[in-house]
């Protein structure tokens, strides 16, 4: 668990508190997530990129749905040797693409875990890195193509239809995409439909 040091000196100025009320001040409430349902005439797609921290092979998933929480498409795909921060772009940006490709140009809410990706995004920031900002640069170009468009983050327990594309790319041969949805997502697809909520736990 990961404690901020400021709370720890908070913490020290108060006086003659119990061990017990200690640790709660130190305890981090779990948070709840739930997937959200796009508005009317809105599509949504989420995405994310999953790597392999032995090997360093990649692969990229995602799950497109409209506002009644319909499976409309979902893809998985291996690129190959990548770290995360280039499989999240890579995932991010072939949704985009099959968006366009399948005419949900108007209405388009974007959603990922990667929160600091996403807020680069958002905030048009340039990085360091060459590879990466190629990326985001691809990406910027292709966001005018969409009437509107939302970006947006949601914890993992709230991406897991995406997440379970992104681990299935690890098994594809070639770039797969789906109009019906594959049985490995049934259970994710449902309860995000039916607005389950995950308990994040923090530290």
């Amino acid at each position: 668990m990961v404690i901020d040091v400021t709370n720890i000196f908070r913490c020290q100025k108060l006086v003659k508190i119990p061990v017990c009320q200690l640790i709660r001040c130190f305890h981090n409430e779990p948070i709840p997530v739930t997937w959200k349902k796009p508005g009317i005439g809105w599509t949504k797609l989420n995405f994310d990129g999953s790597c392999k921290s032995i090997s360093g092979k990649a692969s990229i998933g995602g799950v497109v749905r409209n506002h009644n929480a319909d499976f409309l498409l979902g893809y998985a795909e291996s690129i190959g040797q990548a770290n995360s921060t280039i499989a999240e772009l890579t995932a991010l940006r072939r949704g985009m693409e099959l968006a366009l490709e399948y005419g949900w140009n108007k209405y388009l809410w974007v959603e990922g875990d990667a929160k600091t990706l996403v807020e680069i995004i958002v905030k048009r920031r340039q990085v360091r890195c060459t590879e990466v900002q190629r990326h985001i640069s691809n990406i910027n170009s292709i966001l005018p193509e969409f009437e509107n468009c939302i970006v947006s983050h949601i914890y993992r327990e709230g991406n897991r239809a995406a997440d379970k594309f992104a681990q299935m790319g690890h098994d594809s041969n070639h770039p797969r995409i789906w109009r019906v949805p594959p049985d490995e997502v049934l259970v994710q697809l449902l309860e995000d439909a039916q607005g389950i909520t995950v308990l994040r736990r923090k530290g």
